[in-house]
């Protein structure tokens, strides 16, 4: 765990936070990369008087290695601090289970992370008797309409990273926070750079570091940032969970950190010309990226969002035979799961018969995600161009 000190006050653009925040290293001989401190405890120095010393003594506690990329994610945040998990998802794991127990009941974006809603709904809804209720993403008075006397916590991920649905977050968190309900957030897709979402009264902030931190598909990571107060106690719960992240993963995570506004930029600059490309294209039914006019909740993007990161989606006009040859025709878009790294990735997406109209019109959806990677945007468009036309080979 890792709270901004004054030193870290000193830089205010978000470039300068990515660069030096975190890297004081004055006690370290002038080192321009942080050490690795790849070591599971450390020496407890007595007092005259025999007592302790304040400092570190265990990894699974602290560790100066992950400190500075806990600060540097903190300061992107405008949070008075930052928890390293050894993934994205034992970041979100251990904010539900922070807010959730038995008896209480959590309201949850049905278009959050696959896994995260498998989470609770069949381990702590199922194993634990935590009530969920999924709702709709797009509409404030669904979500808050499921909240019950018992509503411990609205779980919200926004945009959302396969139909890109986006919460009103102020509106909710100015009717959960004064009744005592938590608010969580998945800022994977927008990272810290295009939107902050404790600015607007969320509680806590969590990322998946595998994706646009790291930026190098390198690592398995994920942060939490929150107030002073949520994070201390949050570090509780990681202590018991043993899920903090491994001092080279945070390394690796800080060195990610120092090129994210310049990554970021070139990801966004090149998907939307690989939208605007798609949007033109006859076969092509629909694209679903918030920069563009034609998204359905664009002023919302506009009131939230200060940029677009690289991950969009489109419906094809095919038959399902059709858009797995597409998908197989691509020489750029590797065929992957994951994005936020510098390669170009192409997947199906299977959503569910409620998201459908929000990804297709009143069509099924057969919905294709694109992870628009670094190289060349000409390139990408070209290799999209001639995949489109093996849908009906």
């Amino acid at each position: 765990m890792a709270f901004l000190t004054e030193h870290d006050a000193i830089y205010k653009t978000k470039e300068d936070i990515c660069a030096h925040v975190g890297d004081d290293y004055a006690e370290y001989k002038g080192a321009i990369v942080p050490p690795i401190f790849q070591n599971s405890l450390f020496l407890i120095p007595t007092e005259d008087n025999g007592a302790p010393s304040i400092g570190y003594n265990y990894t699974r506690v602290s560790n100066p290695t992950i400190e500075v990329a806990e600060r540097k994610v903190a300061a992107l945040e405008g949070a008075d601090g930052a928890l390293c998990f050894a993934s994205g998802m034992g970041a979100l794991t251990a904010a539900i289970m922070h807010f959730a127990g038995a008896g209480r009941h959590v309201v949850m974006i049905r278009s959050v992370y696959g896994v995260t809603r498998v989470f609770l709904t069949d381990f702590l809804e199922k194993r634990f008797g935590v009530a969920v209720n999924a709702v709709n993403g797009d509409s404030t008075d669904e979500i808050l309409s499921r909240v019950r006397p018992e509503t411990s916590l609205i779980l919200l991920e926004s945009p959302s990273s396969a139909v890109f649905k986006l919460q009103d977050l102020q509106a909710i968190a100015d009717f959960a926070r004064p009744r005592g309900i938590a608010t969580v957030i998945d800022n994977s897709w927008a990272t810290p750079l295009y939107q902050n979402p404790l600015a607007h009264g969320i509680d806590l902030v969590c990322h998946s570091a595998s994706k646009y931190l790291g930026g190098h598909s390198d690592i398995i990571g994920g942060v939490a940032a929150g107030s002073r107060e949520l994070i201390g106690k949050l570090s509780g719960t990681r202590f018991l969970l043993g899920a903090n992240m491994d001092p080279h993963q945070a390394w690796l995570l800080s060195r990610g950190l120092r090129t994210l506004p310049v990554r970021l930029a070139r990801h966004s600059q090149s998907a939307l010309a690989v939208a605007r490309f798609l949007e033109a294209h006859p076969r092509v039914r629909r694209v679903l990226y918030p920069a563009l006019d034609s998204f359905p909740q664009r002023d919302l993007a506009r009131r939230y969002l200060s940029g677009c990161s690289g991950l969009l989606s489109f419906v094809p006009d095919g038959a399902p035979e059709g858009i797995k040859k597409m998908i197989s025709k691509c020489r750029y878009f590797q065929h992957g799961v994951s994005w936020g790294g510098f390669e170009s990735l192409i997947v199906g997406i299977s959503v569910g018969a409620d998201e459908q109209s929000a990804a297709a019109g009143d069509s099924p959806a057969n919905l294709v995600r694109l992870h628009v990677g670094l190289e060349d945007p000409d390139s990408l468009i070209a290799d999209l161009d001639q995949a489109l036309g093996w849908l009906d080979r």
